[in-house]
């Protein structure tokens, strides 16, 4: 059974929650990513919150701009201090001094948990990322790999001041297109649709906020912003023990990502998802079940 919840956070943010399990016990936390909701952990939450799975407590916060959770209007209110600050602050109310068992995270969610794993290692044992680039390897190839590039390209589209209201119109026709884009998404049922759009019925702008507010997206056409950034080695390295779980069919975040990975993250399992896409949560949560019970 999934429980919702609004959480108000110490330094006045409220976040929509979903979780599964007994409070008390060891705690999972999951982090979603674009366009998706915290509802897309629903399956893992229940599955790992029973007693013959690990009887978690499981946790999956609307990060800010998402859904109900506080949706700030000021691009700099979703840079990456402010997106930590909400999780550990929820953290330390579903744990209090206890350290996660894992911080689990998928596309922007990751960008969020590799910076928590980097800068507050101590409150997570382990970390299982899911088709989320590490900044390290994003930033290089972001400046050295056409084929990413080019990938990323959606990126700045997601920036622009129109984008919101293209990608609300029609009942969020351009939206869905996304998923379309790879493997056929034979997981998005009638149902799965209806959840997506009440969850983007809230608006999406919070959501875009995310890619408005990061450097790391490709210079536009005459800009060198991003080939003059430098992101220093100690806000690199991660030595919590990491999951790398990965769809090589995603279509926006390319496998070579992943190649040197090990010189960031040297206590790296590192496990390629032949058949996955971006979506791969949705597409193969048996394989994320098995990976991540193997791993915890």
């Amino acid at each position: 059974m999934i429980e919702t919840w609004q959480q108000d956070l110490p330094h006045g943010i409220q976040l929509s929650c979903r979780a599964a399990g007994t409070k008390g016990r060891p705690v999972l936390m999951f982090l979603h990513g674009f366009p998706e909701a915290a509802f897309v952990w629903d399956e893992l939450m229940q599955h790992f919150s029973k007693p013959e799975n690990g009887a978690y407590r499981c946790v999956a916060p609307n990060l800010r701009g998402y859904e109900k959770s506080s949706q700030p209007t000021d691009v700099s209110a979703y840079r990456a201090k402010f997106l930590i600050q909400d999780i550990a602050a929820l953290i330390q109310i579903e744990s209090g001094l206890t350290p996660l068992k894992a911080l689990v995270a998928h596309d922007w969610g990751g960008g969020v948990a590799w910076n928590m794993a980097n800068q507050i290692p101590q409150c997570m044992n382990k970390l299982v990322i899911i088709n989320s680039p590490h900044p390290g390897t994003f930033l290089r190839d972001l400046k050295t790999n056409p084929e990413q590039i080019a990938a990323s390209d959606y990126m700045n589209y997601f920036c622009e001041p129109q984008a919101a209201a293209e990608l609300s119109a029609n009942h969020f026709e351009k939206i869905f297109e996304f998923f379309d884009k790879g493997i056929t998404p034979v997981w998005l049922t009638p149902e799965l649709k209806t959840q997506y759009r009440t969850a983007w019925s809230y608006g999406l702008q919070g959501g875009l906020n995310f890619y408005r507010a990061s450097p790391l997206k490709p210079s536009k056409l005459g800009e060198s912003t991003l080939e003059k950034l430098v992101l220093p080695d100690a806000m690199l390295r991660i030595h919590v023990p990491t999951l790398l779980l990965w769809g090589l069919k995603d279509f926006a975040l390319l496998p070579h990502l992943n190649v040197g990975l090990e010189h960031f993250v040297p206590a790296l399992q590192y496990v390629p998802i032949e058949e996955g896409s971006h979506w791969v949560v949705h597409e193969h949560p048996e394989i994320i079940q098995r990976e991540m019970a193997a791993f915890l």
